[in-house]
């Protein structure tokens, strides 16, 4: 059975086209597990809304902790970790992870980076071999295959690869960075550009990443085997 974990990271709580003033990024995340469900309806969907309910943001305590080897953690520091233990296990447990994301100010929601920095932690998504200098990192997520489908949304034009203003993307290059360096490597990216010009600009880049949307699906769906009849379970709600 493949396991989806879907997030949704922009502060507008409402879906383009249905509620004024709705977010794009969610309606394409949404489309795009409500079409992977249409055809596998027994996989399993946790999903977190973290643009609604953001995770906490790191503190000292937090990394005082993270950096303490499970064998030594007090219980405050145990306490400390509990949300980032949650969503590490959610991240562990997934097949795909799908990152529905607006593009703020050049770069991803102070929401997404808080998930971010709580799932990087030692000892779970990486670890540290001092012996392979000067690269001493090693994924602990590279032990089997994992996909990360990122669909973002973006108020300009350009900032696509090879765009005129995709020197100035730090949204999706960011998220690249990170995905890699836990062991998530195969990686998707669509975005619709174009809400803030609207009009036929904007309608065209959402029809055509609708487009891009659904064919992701049913190729990433070849890659993962039917579970056996009766083996259905709930969507999750985090």
């Amino acid at each position: 059975m493949t396991h989806l974990l879907h997030l949704d990271a922009s502060a507008r709580p409402g879906f383009a086209g249905t509620d004024e003033h709705g977010s794009h990024s969610r309606h394409l995340s949404h489309r795009f597990v409500s079409q992977w469900r249409a055809h596998r309806s027994q996989d399993r969907v946790t999903y977190r809304d973290i643009g609604q309910n953001p995770p906490s943001f790191i503190s000292h305590d937090w990394i005082a902790s993270s950096f303490t080897s499970e064998d030594r953690r007090e219980a405050w520091m145990k306490k400390t970790l509990a949300e980032s233990d949650r969503l590490v296990e959610e991240l562990i447990a997934a097949d795909v992870l799908i990152i529905g994301t607006p593009f703020y100010n050049f770069g991803m929601p102070a929401a997404l980076k808080a998930w971010v920095d709580q799932i990087i932690r030692p000892g779970r998504t990486i670890a540290l071999d001092e012996t392979k200098l000067p690269d001493p990192y090693v994924p602990l997520l590279a032990d089997r295959p994992r996909h990360a489908v990122i669909l973002t949304a973006r108020g300009g034009i350009g900032f696509g690869p090879g765009g005129e203003m995709a020197h100035m993307n730090h949204l999706e290059p960011n998220l690249v960075t990170v995905l890699n360096f836990i062991g998530i490597t195969r990686i998707h990216q669509i975005a619709i550009e174009g809400q803030e010009t609207g009009g036929e600009v904007l309608a065209a880049s959402v029809e055509q990443a609708h487009r891009e949307v659904d064919a992701l699906v049913a190729d990433l769906q070849t890659e993962f085997p039917l579970a056996p009849a009766g083996q259905s379970q709930p969507r999750l709600m985090a």
